[in-house]
């Protein structure tokens, strides 16, 4: 316990989490450590930049097509080259243009832009596999998306009913966004339709502003139910598209967490203590939620679910330590659960809440601060080292590979407080009991094999010694197979004496 707290552990400063502009709002990985605000300003400029870019290009190439043009006319029209040029047809003038279009629109998703790609490293546009939609999807999870559509559609409804005719407007503009979005996912990356969705939060955002005289409750009340109607209804499409590598991001994140399932609580120095039921249930609690994230569709839903089990950690550090939990105790402890739980395609949500999750909720308030630190938590997870958990790099290296795992202690200390631990803890009480149980089974079953094997062999000596047997007494005692004396009819029958005498035939006279 006197080592413990010279433990470096994990910590991370809180200006670290906040956006690198200094705007004040967090930040977020995946948009380079800018908040969505700073982010979209970069990305503007760097789109303003880019256009700039395209038109001295087209106009540099336009000029080389005409020089080209000129000079392979030039032999044919020597005395006026200036009228022949004034008379370049309509169409070849248009040619460099037509040119320039055409490899504009072949190269513009895989042309690197200034700023780097925020949300994925290339936005190439991939060709469509046929089978898509059905992949992922069966017929009762078909009908459970369907249902849930319809069921999120009809409380928009209810919702923008109280609203009157501003519902109405809002209603007829997000069903135009939904088709438009229905257009435009198969020719877009999945930035592009980042940024519509990010557009068309703002615009209705500006208007409900002015709708609203400026009470921000009432338009993020509007917006929640907005976000909510138009996630569900684009999820399927917009969720891990094909245009980017979530997918292959989610299993490298998912073997990774694997590879990392020696690491135990006393490495990251987390100050919870799952000897204690309450912190025990807590835990369990929090991992339920992380992993709950995935069966969610609305961005918002999803931040609930890591808000949920960020209050289950900061609880169960709070009965631990007895005392408020604090910032350089919730990140490691972050890390634990997420290595504990492995929620599946991790990477897929966190991309997705951070494309389409209304802006103002990652920016600031607790749902922000609480996805920073799940994005700093799996950036941690993903550079994890030796030198991180305090260990040897060939110490390290063994843990990886398989060839050694840690060891509790096994002193007089250690003993006791393993016993401690499973008379106070049900869950370790009953692991134990149940390996206690298995190595019983096993050790029955040994020796029920073992006495199989004996009996086998007893059969067969048995066999054996009985076949001898029998031979021994044939051969000692051969069979003679002797033939019935022969016998009169009566000779059977015993009271033979007391049958009177037969009959003497007569011959009469006749």
């Amino acid at each position: 316990m006197s080592q413990k707290p010279e433990r470096r552990g994990i910590h991370v400063d809180q200006s670290e989490l906040l956006c690198k502009k200094g705007c004040g709002y967090y930040g977020n990985a995946a948009w380079q450590g800018l908040c969505s605000k700073c982010w979209r300003e970069e990305y503007q400029r760097a789109k303003e930049r880019q256009i700039q870019e395209d038109w001295a290009f087209a106009e540099k190439l336009q000029r080389e097509e005409e020089v080209a043009y000129a000079s392979s006319q030039g032999p044919s029209s020597q005395p006026g080259p200036q009228p022949q040029a004034q008379a370049t047809p309509p169409h070849a003038a248009l040619t460099p243009f037509s040119k320039f279009e055409e490899k504009k629109t072949n190269e513009k998703m895989r042309k690197v832009t200034t700023v780097k790609k925020f949300f994925s490293p290339s936005t190439r546009i991939a060709p469509k596999k046929e089978g898509h939609e059905g992949k992922t999807s069966s017929p009762s999870i078909s009908r459970q998306a369907s249902l849930e559509t319809d069921r999120v559609s009809k409380d928009f409804m209810e919702f923008l009913k109280t609203m009157q005719r501003p519902g109405r407007e809002i209603h007829k503009q997000c069903r135009a966004f939904i088709e438009s979005m229905a257009n435009k996912k198969q020719d877009l990356g999945a930035d592009e339709l980042s940024e519509c969705v990010q557009d068309f939060y703002q615009n209705l955002s500006d208007r409900l502003m002015s709708h609203f005289k400026g009470s921000s409750e009432s338009v993020e009340r509007v917006m929640d139910q907005v976000e909510k109607y138009i996630m569900t209804r684009l999820y399927k499409s917009v969720f891990c598209p094909e245009t980017t590598d979530d997918e292959k991001k989610d299993l490298a994140t998912q073997h990774r967490i694997r590879a990392l399932h020696w690491v135990t609580i006393e490495m990251l120095c987390v100050s919870m203590d799952e000897e204690i039921p309450e912190v025990s249930d807590n835990v369990v609690k929090a991992i339920t939620d992380v992993i709950e994230m995935d069966s969610k569709r609305v961005p918002r839903d999803k931040l609930a679910c890591i808000t949920q089990c960020s209050k289950h950690i900061f609880s169960a550090i709070k009965i631990t330590k007895k005392e408020p939990a604090s910032a350089d105790d919730f990140l490691p402890a972050l890390i634990y659960i997420v290595l504990k739980a492995n929620p599946p395609r991790l990477q897929s949500n966190i991309q997705y809440i951070t494309r389409f999750c209304n802006p103002s909720r990652l920016m600031t308030g607790e749902d922000g601060y609480y996805f920073t630190n799940l994005c700093c938590a799996v950036a941690f997870i993903e550079k994890l080292d030796a030198q991180s958990l305090n260990l040897d790099t060939d110490e390290f290296e063994r843990y990886m590979s398989g060839q050694a795992s840690p060891r509790r202690p096994t002193d007089d200390g250690g003993a006791a407080a393993a016993a401690s631990s499973v008379a106070v803890n049900p869950a370790l009480a009953q692991l134990h009991h149940s390996l206690e149980q298995l190595s019983g089974l096993s050790e029955r079953q040994d020796r029920l094999m073992e006495g199989a094997r004996g009996l086998q062999e007893e059969l067969v000596s048995w066999e054996e010694g009985v076949r001898r047997e029998v031979q021994h007494i044939l051969e000692r005692y051969p069979l003679e197979v002797r033939p019935p004396p022969a016998s009169a009819i009566d000779t059977e029958n015993a009271e033979t004496d007391r049958l009177p005498p037969p009959l003497t035939p007569q011959v009469f006279a006749g």
